[in-house]
Formats: C-alpha cells, structure tokens, sequence
C-alpha cells in the first residue's frame, strides 16, 4: 500500500515539471525536418526533366506505331502526321491526335519530324528525348 502511494507521487512529482517541449527539442526537429527536404526536394526536381524526355521517347514510339499501321493498311506512308487522324483514310483513324512534345527546361522549342518518303518519326531536338 505505501509503496503504490510512492509510486503515484513520484509519477506525479516526475510530471508535473514536463509542461511542453523545450525550445532546443524544436529547434531539434526543425533542423532534422530542414535536413530532410534539403535532401527530397532537388530529387523531385530533377524528376521532372525525366519525365519530360520519357514522354518524348513514348510519343515518338506511339507515333511510328500509328505510321506503320497506316502503312499496312495503305499501302502507303502518310503525308504528314495529321493523316493519321484522318477517320476517312482506309483502317483509320489510327491515332485520336497528335501528341504535343514535352516541354522542359533546355526543351522548349521541340518537335516531332517525319520523314514520308521512309515514313520515320523522330523528335527535333535529340537531347530532349530519353
């Protein structure tokens, strides 16, 4: 009996000083929390140039599908890329749209090229396609 009353009022002197956090305990997670984003944020950051010039590399692949199916139907390549969304061309359309490239730092001012003489799709710019 004496010795639960103890405890109680050494748990009780023990926590009636522990009010709150001290300001070393916030500056403490304050820092781990900088440390932190000072590590995650330049990660996402750079995700997005990757992003962009995956996107590139899967337009142009989606685009070459949709030319090689026209030219299986038709015998022929298209003209121009705008062809392929054509719903009167034969087996069409063989695309919704055409795709608008990504654009990304050091990427503004790409294209998607086509070739209708060997009916190859690329991108202008090399560098902005993974």
């Amino acid at each position: 009996m004496i010795k639960k009353l103890l405890n109680k009022k050494m748990k009780f002197l023990f926590l009636k000083n522990q009010k709150g956090l001290t300001l070393i305990e916030l500056l403490v997670v304050i820092v781990i929390l900088g440390i932190i984003a000072a590590i995650a944020i330049p990660m996402v950051m750079g995700n997005k140039e990757t992003a962009g010039k995956n996107t590139n590399a899967q337009n142009v692949s989606v685009l070459q599908d949709a030319v090689n199916r026209y030219y299986t139907m038709n015998d022929a390549y298209p003209a121009a890329l705008t062809n392929l969304t054509d719903k009167s061309a034969k087996g069409g359309p063989f695309i919704e749209a055409v795709p608008v490239p990504s654009n990304f730092k050091g990427c503004s001012d790409t294209a998607f090229a086509y070739d209708a003489a060997t009916g190859k799709v690329s991108a202008t710019t090399p560098a902005c396609v993974k």
